[in-house]
């Protein structure tokens, strides 16, 4: 067992002087009173390492800022995983939020008939992810904006070719086939996008030429087929309707689905005529 003295020739920064304002001082008396118990310690054999400072700069949670008056300041925030405070996050001017609502604007923009910032949130809000003009509009307002100059600013947009509500229709109708979804499926998903009815009904006319939602409807009758081997006929059949009117198909083409798919004569030879 070592003594203080020597402990502390060991290890001289223990009790290094800190920059003026940056430590803990000792109050008055309390030198003569730390000296005494570190005499007390050192005659019963124990080796005692006193640390000494004012409760009001040192006490508190570890990370703490001294309010001005000196008081220990509280760490703002909720508690994260093992306990641990973390931190509040101010959200940034004009950003969002989610809760149970939905996405709503936490804090609204310095000046919303400013168009230059406007623009700026914009081609943020495109670098992300395409959008169609309507949906492009819709976030600009919710953010804050005053809807003259979030529509001005979408207006310039298309203009310049940086939106183009055809061409996202059309990737947006190849997302939806590869969803195995059915027509009114696809018109349905382009106007919670943000796309108008008419120009939805004609990009997703020009694919049904192609005959690309029939294709989905088969694609979407061989996975139910799968999924439900060793079922009754009655059974799949029932499984692929109710696919069929979640993902939008028409009802006469989930029929003739159901009946190339689900035929009595496949059923005889233990065939399920998913090949």
């Amino acid at each position: 067992m070592i003594s203080a003295e020597e402990f502390l020739r060991r290890h001289p920064t223990v009790m290094a002087e800190e920059p003026h304002g940056a430590g803990c001082h000792m109050p008055d008396g309390a030198e003569d009173a730390a000296q005494g118990s570190h005499d007390r310690d050192h005659d019963s054999g124990k080796t005692a390492v006193t640390v000494t400072g004012s409760p009001s700069r040192c006490s508190g949670a570890f990370g703490a800022v001294p309010d001005e008056d000196g008081s220990s300041g509280r760490i703002r925030g909720g508690r994260g995983r093992g306990g641990r405070r973390r931190a509040a996050r101010v959200p940034r001017r004009g950003g969002f939020a989610v809760s149970g609502r939905g996405i709503h604007a936490v804090e609204g923009p310095d000046n919303p008939e400013d168009y230059e910032a406007c623009r700026e949130a914009a081609l943020t809000l495109l670098d992300a992810a395409p959008r169609s003009s309507g949906a492009l509009d819709e976030r600009l307002r919710a953010k804050g904006y005053a809807p003259s100059v979030a529509a001005k600013v979408v207006r310039r947009l298309v203009d310049v070719g940086l939106v183009d509500d055809e061409a996202y229709a059309c990737s947006m109708v190849r997302y939806c086939l590869s969803r195995q979804l059915g027509r009114m499926g696809a018109v349905r998903e382009l106007m919670r996008k943000g796309l108008g009815r008419p120009l939805s009904e004609q990009v997703v006319e020009r694919f049904a030429e192609t005959g690309a939602f029939v294709d989905s409807a088969y694609e979407l009758g061989r996975r139910v087929a799968r999924r439900t081997e060793g079922m009754d006929r009655d059974g799949r059949r029932r499984r692929l309707w109710s696919a069929g009117g979640r993902k939008g198909h028409d009802p006469d083409l989930i029929r003739r689905v159901a009946d190339d798919l689900f035929r009595d004569d496949l059923f005889g030879d233990g065939a399920d005529g998913i090949a």
